[in-house]
């Protein structure tokens, strides 16, 4: 069993920044195995589907990003801490949801879908008012 467990939602004024933590534990994941391996953010708001916002290739540190995202967020990994994070600037009140991390230990689709991923975060809130 893998855990991924959120941190550093909150509430900002558009305009602000934020920087959002997923923290992994439970196993480790081996090169060879899991060279595919791949951790994203995803994002939902009430009655929307969850839409893909960022991901990394654990291994290869490849990135890919929601195009809406127009160069704000970055996002980033730590191997040696089994972290992942997503900096978030400039933000709208657009980006208002509901942030999850993932992971898809096999990154057969790049960039990652929702229906891949084998685990899941908790969540955690962002909230931007105008």
């Amino acid at each position: 069993q893998v855990q991924l467990v959120e941190f550093g939602g909150g509430s900002v004024q558009a305009g602000g920044s934020l920087r959002l933590s997923c923290t992994a534990s439970g196993r480790a994941f081996s090169t060879d195995a899991f060279a595919k391996l791949t951790l994203g953010w995803f994002r939902q708001v009430p009655v929307k589907v969850r839409e893909f916002v960022a991901g990394i290739r654990w291994y290869t540190g490849r990135t890919s990003y929601l195009n809406s995202n127009e160069g704000r967020f970055t996002i980033t990994r730590d191997n040696d801490k089994n972290t992942v994070n997503l900096q978030m600037d400039n933000l709208k009140p657009g980006d208002t949801a509901t942030y999850c991390s993932a992971a898809d230990l096999y990154g057969k689709r790049w960039p990652p879908i929702v229906d891949d991923n084998d685990y899941w975060g908790q969540g955690t809130q962002v909230t931007v008012s105008s």
